[in-house]
């Protein structure tokens, strides 16, 4: 990606549960920070509400030889906004109209790579998951009333992603689906569409060598002098 200065963009959505952040997690725990950028943004500021809705989307697009990865994305407005009513329906349908276009203007015919997935999770599962979430103290932080909202509202956010897929899936942007009942083999299926999708090739590193230290000088001191160390515990 660096080598040839490519751009790309993938969009992570998917109903809440479905392992969207295990998936990124996944992605950027073996890749450089410099090159993979993971990207999920708070609720919209009151300045930004009353800006362009993908405006702020559009300030996090990649530069050459960037990856973006979209921790949900604008396609929030056709999911939880839509859902919970968050946004007018003259809104959505705006919305719905122009993604399209957008995507093929602003994005694929100007040279991004564009790849979307969708995280699909049963019923059953997904309930389970957020008991799962409510027992695990480390899983606290994953809980908000709004995400288990969608418990009781699943057919609602069934059918708003129904409408989201249909209406948005074109030649020039796909959604791909990803069952993810099963969390590992979800990654593992996404992470190897997502590699077999883009052109690569072995890149030959040239790595540095160690050089020699240089001699310590007579009044050189070992370690450090000045601070505090903190109680070694373990």
């Amino acid at each position: 990606m660096k080598d040839k200065g490519a751009r790309v963009i993938v969009v992570f959505e998917g109903r809440d549960t479905a392992g969207k952040g295990g998936v990124i997690s996944r992605i950027t725990a073996r890749t450089s920070p410099r090159v993979f950028r993971h990207i999920a943004l708070p609720a919209p500021s009151d300045r930004e509400k009353n800006q362009v809705y993908i405006q702020r989307y559009i300030a996090q697009f990649p530069t050459a030889g960037e990856i973006i990865l979209f921790d949900r994305s604008w396609y929030n407005r056709a999911g939880v906004e839509r859902v919970m009513g968050f946004c007018t329906d003259e809104q959505y349908e705006r919305f719905m109209k122009m993604v399209p276009i957008v995507e093929r203007e602003m994005i694929v015919d100007n040279g991004i790579i564009l790849r979307k997935y969708f995280l699909d999770v049963s019923q059953d599962e997904q309930r389970r998951r957020f008991e799962a979430r409510i027992h695990d103290p480390m899983k606290h932080w994953k809980l908000s009333p709004m995400d288990t909202e969608s418990v009781r509202r699943w057919w609602d956010y069934t059918a708003a992603y129904q409408r989201m897929i249909e209406a948005t899936h074109t030649p020039w942007a796909p959604w791909h689906i990803v069952p993810a009942d099963d969390k590992r083999r979800a990654r593992l299926n996404l992470i190897r569409h997502l590699l077999d999708s883009i052109a690569y090739k072995k890149v030959n590193v040239d790595l540095p060598k160690i050089p020699k230290a240089q001699p310590r000088s007579k009044d050189a001191l070992a370690g450090l002098r000045a601070g505090q160390p903190i109680a070694s515990h373990y």
